[in-house]
């Protein structure tokens, strides 16, 4: 059960209108010719496709026939690509782990494929759960072992070894996961709820997707989001990678459970509405090679760069040749394979950046000139792979969401190839929680530049979406700290509790997270993401379990009971997350087109915008308290308060009478001809409405 299908066949590409991305910026012009040319490329791989396989959704399928398969009348068939081999064979147990027993033929183009008959009784030579193993034949005569880069099932005995092995996933029809329930569709305002399934648990053990789905599902329902991103899915044999050094690309992590169960998770969450994304890793890959794609055909090239173009040096990983032909069968088919087999909604792709530049993005400050987008240091075949792939996709799967991690801010990425551009729906605002990181370690609270922090939320590109967010999986790991920590640190172990006198740095903390959330999500972009626990203030950093912690489980959790136990302040900054995502289902500020910040006071720290009809208010000042402030608005009428982060609810002082009406005066103020007088205290923010 896959996507919904449009009209729209991927081989058949639109005509270009790449002077409307010119005539948007025309600062784009002189490199005109440039993203011509890459679009150009586009157009021949395209074209090279269909000659080949004659069309791109057939080539996008290579799931389908690549790998080991069991057929219906119990026949295997298996297709490898392994251009380096001088031979190729399959062992397991079922040929007694015999190496050359049975030998693959070689086809055309580095192509191998083997066809086992079924056994003299009917039955299938392999049974569901069998080892399997690609015995390679080098061109030193060596054999070497290696597991299929299409293995849909590895499994880790760490008793054993932490090499996986790969098993055949072929349960009998009736303990196939068949899907209930329908896809929901594609958000207009994108509210993620960033998670890994591993550490979704208190225990000190690694989570599963049974438990994700039963116990964590309904929490982030709860909270208000419409949107899951799954992190470290795709097998890789390190758990501390968070995922990022994939050894099998189209194996979902046995860690947690079988595929099965990943696809009860996915139809758990669509039962519940909410849009599920893949943080999808195709910008390297591990250097293993019993367990990875490294060296499968015994050269230092197949899927990867030979030489140093192929070596991530800061990463210790591989990097895909995004040229050969059929590392982008091998690319494409993955991307269908999630949709296809697991019901995925769309993707995060990680590592933009890297594939964008031969650098990397290492080394590179990326000041915004246009030359660091156009010149020699662009990887044009990273760029054409990335056009391919969100051109596929949206052809294909109309609901699709993609998003794109790219820190250098190259212009066009989250625009249509047609106009030249790379095809995301959104790229991840990255310098918004660098921003708020280096104001709680760098600068006093009465020194925060308030035209600073509103010109990190709100730089961005014009008609480019952006997913906005304070804090994501990569601040919480070991070695930083969450905004949390950042703000109370030691005082989260004694001062949280309801019942203890009030404490500064506690009370600080929870005003200051919870006016970075609502104006991280009201003016940083048009999605909004959280990592699972920050809502919350999730206490401490996350560290797998690792030699240097003594293999400890402690950090490599989520402290649920924190934010249940009503005796603890973690519940304010919860219900207030909650809040916003509540009141932005309503109001809808994330797909209203970008805010209008109105006033920005340096002395007062104060800042006032609106967007989606409603007008946000924020005092930073961490002593001064105003009452009857002027705040310019834009329509005339009756105003009352929507939210007030100083509520009671929300660990506040319940300063601010909610259910005041502020009447508008019809005098100028901050380029509105109306204002209206209003009582902000110290670190406090409130939303108005207009009543109609």
């Amino acid at each position: 059960m896959g996507g919904k299908w449009s009209s729209m066949d991927p081989s058949e590409v639109e005509v270009p209108e790449i002077n409307a991305l010119l005539e948007r910026d025309p600062y784009l012009k002189p490199y005109e010719n440039e993203i011509r040319k890459r679009y150009a490329l586009f157009k021949d791989y395209v074209e090279k496709v269909e000659t080949g396989d004659g069309t791109l959704d057939k080539f996008s399928e290579g799931y389908k026939t690549f790998g080991i398969h069991i057929k219906e009348d119990n026949s295997v068939i298996a297709k490898e690509w392994a251009p380096g081999a001088q031979e190729l064979f399959l062992m397991g147990d079922f040929n007694g782990w015999n190496k050359t027993a049975n030998s693959y033929k070689k086809l055309d183009y580095g192509k191998w494929e083997l066809h086992l008959p079924p056994n003299a009784d009917g039955s299938c030579p392999i049974k569901h759960l069998s080892e399997v193993k690609i015995i390679v034949k080098d061109h030193n005569n060596e054999l070497l072992e290696r597991l299929s880069p299409w293995a849909t099932y590895v499994t880790q005995n760490r008793a054993e070894s932490v090499t996986y092995k790969q098993r055949i996933w072929h349960p009998s029809s009736e303990n196939v996961y068949k899907f209930k329930y329908s896809k929901p569709k594609k958000p207009e305002s994108l509210r993620i709820y960033e998670c890994h399934v591993g550490i979704a648990t208190e225990e000190l053990k690694v989570g599963t997707y049974l438990e994700f789905a039963e116990k964590i599902i309904p929490r982030i329902v709860k909270q208000g989001y419409n949107a899951i991103q799954l992190m470290a899915i795709m097998e890789h044999a390190y758990y501390a990678s968070f995922g990022y050094q994939v050894t099998s690309f189209y194996a979902a992590s046995s860690r947690y459970g079988t595929p099965e169960e990943l696809k009860q998770l996915i139809d758990t969450a669509h039962q519940h509405g909410l849009y599920v994304l893949l943080d999808m890793v195709q910008s390297h890959a591990s250097k293993n090679t019993l367990d990875g794609l490294n060296m499968f055909d015994g050269t230092d090239a197949c899927f990867f760069h030979a030489g140093n173009r192929g070596q991530h040096p800061l990463w210790d990983s591989r990097l895909f040749n995004y040229g050969e032909y059929e590392v982008l069968r091998f690319l494409l088919s993955n991307l269908r394979w999630y949709i296809e087999e697991y019901n995925f909604d769309g993707f995060r792709f990680d590592g933009v950046t890297s594939m964008l530049y031969h650098s990397r993005g290492f080394g590179q400050g990326f000041s915004g000139h246009y030359d660091e987008y156009y010149g020699l240091n662009v990887d044009v075949e990273g760029v054409v792979y990335l056009m391919l792939a969100n051109h596929m996709l949206h052809c294909l799967y109309p609901e699709i969401v993609t998003i794109a991690e790219d820190v250098s801010g190259m212009p066009g990425v989250c625009r249509p190839i047609t106009e030249g551009g790379i095809g995301f729906d959104y790229r991840l605002a990255m310098a918004i929680p660098d921003k708020w990181i280096k104001l709680l370690k760098e600068v006093r609270d009465e020194d925060w530049s308030i035209g600073d922090i509103c010109w990190a939320l709100s730089n961005r590109r014009w008609m480019e979406k952006t997913v906005a967010y304070s804090e994501s999986h990569d601040q919480a790991l070991v070695g930083d700290k969450t905004i949390a920590f950042w703000l109370m640190d030691k005082e989260m172990y004694t001062h949280m509790s309801i019942t203890s006198p009030p404490n500064p740095i506690i009370s600080r903390g929870i005003a200051l997270h919870n006016l970075i959330t609502l104006i991280t999500h009201g003016l940083g972009g048009e999605g909004y993401l959280n990592f699972m626990g920050n809502e919350f203030g999730h206490p401490e950093w996350l560290d797998f379990p690792r030699a240097g912690n003594a293999d400890s489980y402690h950090y490599a959790r989520r402290q649920w009971n924190l934010v249940d136990d009503e005796l603890l302040k973690y519940k304010f900054m919860n219900n207030w997350d909650r809040a916003i995502n509540t009141l932005e289902e309503k109001y809808g500020w994330l797909h209203a087109g970008p805010a209008y910040v109105s006033w920005k006071h340096e002395e007062d720290k104060v800042i006032v915008f609106d967007r989606a009809e409603l007008v946000f208010v924020f005092n930073f000042h961490p002593i001064k308290s105003f009452p009857d402030y002027t705040i310019g608005v834009k329509n005339a009428g009756t105003y009352k308060v929507l939210l007030c982060s100083d509520d009671k609810d929300f660990g506040g002082e319940n300063r601010v009478d909610t259910n005041v009406q502020h009447f508008t005066k019809p005098e100028p103020f901050s380029n509105y001809s109306n204002n209206m007088m209003i009582y902000i205290p110290c670190r406090t923010a409130i939303i108005y409405v207009r009543e109609t």
